[in-house]
């Protein structure tokens, strides 16, 4: 029998466990609710139901005769900005999954990570240890995963209180009519597409998003965005809920071309980028600030926006 221990973060809390659990562990839904029928995953000790709606930091222990999953090492090109024995930061690019999961087991960032580092974290699921934050497949930028369990639980704790600095650059779609702002909504899971966040939504959570708007251009605006809180997809929910989605978003916004007087600039992918990571260190108590620049992408779309203008 193998088991495999849980912490559920904030951006999970009022989603059903067998859908937190699914999510985290890398084991189907269907598989879950399985074990969850035969009381093999257990909440804080406590056998529970499918409908269980998780809360923050909620222990989540899953009990399986079957292999849970195996991370898997891989030769796959990343950018390292800093790593020692507690933790690693890398500079994802756009594209790479962070963690295996259902439709994608491998060529994911802990694949590579897992090459990189002799030794890995336990806390966190098998498939994807010491991971304390999330980028999107298609968002690029700093990341920190924790190689060391006392390290992933300072992480956590210190994301738990935000004390984290995180700012990102996006292109959104239109012109902003302030130079800064500050966006507070609940987000929540939308209620008729359980894929997808909301900001209208009766069990959402507290989300806050400041901005300030770096560049103009006919149809988009190039803005800082500050994250106050962390909840899935938040900076595309908040700027698509005022009417200026990321620009190339499928998802919140269907914006891949915007319309100039010289042609069209077409966007591949959500231009989003996790511009800063900024936190203590969970061994020295020293501040570290990581930042890198818009993939290449990017940075060509920025180029042929100021070109037509």
């Amino acid at each position: 029998m193998n088991q495999t221990e849980l912490l559920v973060p904030p951006e999970k809390a009022g989603m059903r466990i067998d859908v937190v659990a699914s999510e985290l562990s890398g084991l189907t839904r269907s598989r879950i609710q399985r074990l969850i029928e035969e009381g093999l995953v257990r909440v804080n000790g406590s056998e529970v139901r499918r409908n269980y709606r998780a809360q923050h930091n909620d222990a989540i222990a899953i009990s399986s005769p079957e292999q849970t999953g195996v991370l898997t090492p891989e030769d796959i090109r990343i950018e390292v900005m800093h790593q020692d024995e507690f933790l690693i930061v890398v500079n994802k690019p756009p594209g790479l999954v962070v963690h295996p999961a259902a439709g994608h087991r491998d060529g994911t960032l802990m694949n590579a990570i897992a090459r990189r580092a002799p030794k890995m974290a336990s806390a966190g699921a098998p498939l994807r240890p010491g991971v304390v934050h999330r980028l999107d497949k298609d968002t690029s930028g700093v990341m920190v995963v924790a190689l060391d369990d006392s390290a992933y639980y300072n992480l956590v704790e210190q994301f738990r209180k935000r004390t984290i600095t995180r700012k990102y650059q996006a292109l959104v779609y239109g012109s902003l009519k302030a130079e800064t702002g500050k966006i507070s909504s609940m987000i929540g899971r939308s209620a008729s597409d359980r894929k997808k966040m909301s900001t209208k939504t009766r069990q959402g959570k507290e989300a806050v998003t400041t901005w300030r708007a770096l560049e103009r251009y006919p149809s988009a605006t190039l803005v800082e965005a500050v994250l106050g809180t962390g909840r899935t997809h938040q900076i595309r929910v908040h700027f698509a809920s005022i009417g200026h989605p990321v620009l190339g978003d499928e998802t919140y916004g269907r914006k891949m071309t915007v319309e100039l007087g010289t042609g069209k600039v077409r966007f591949s992918r959500q231009m989003l980028h996790a511009e800063v990571l900024g936190f203590v260190h969970p061994a020295t108590g020293r501040y570290m600030e990581f930042s890198s620049k818009p993939p290449a992408d990017m940075e060509e779309a920025i180029a042929a926006l100021r070109d037509r203008t």
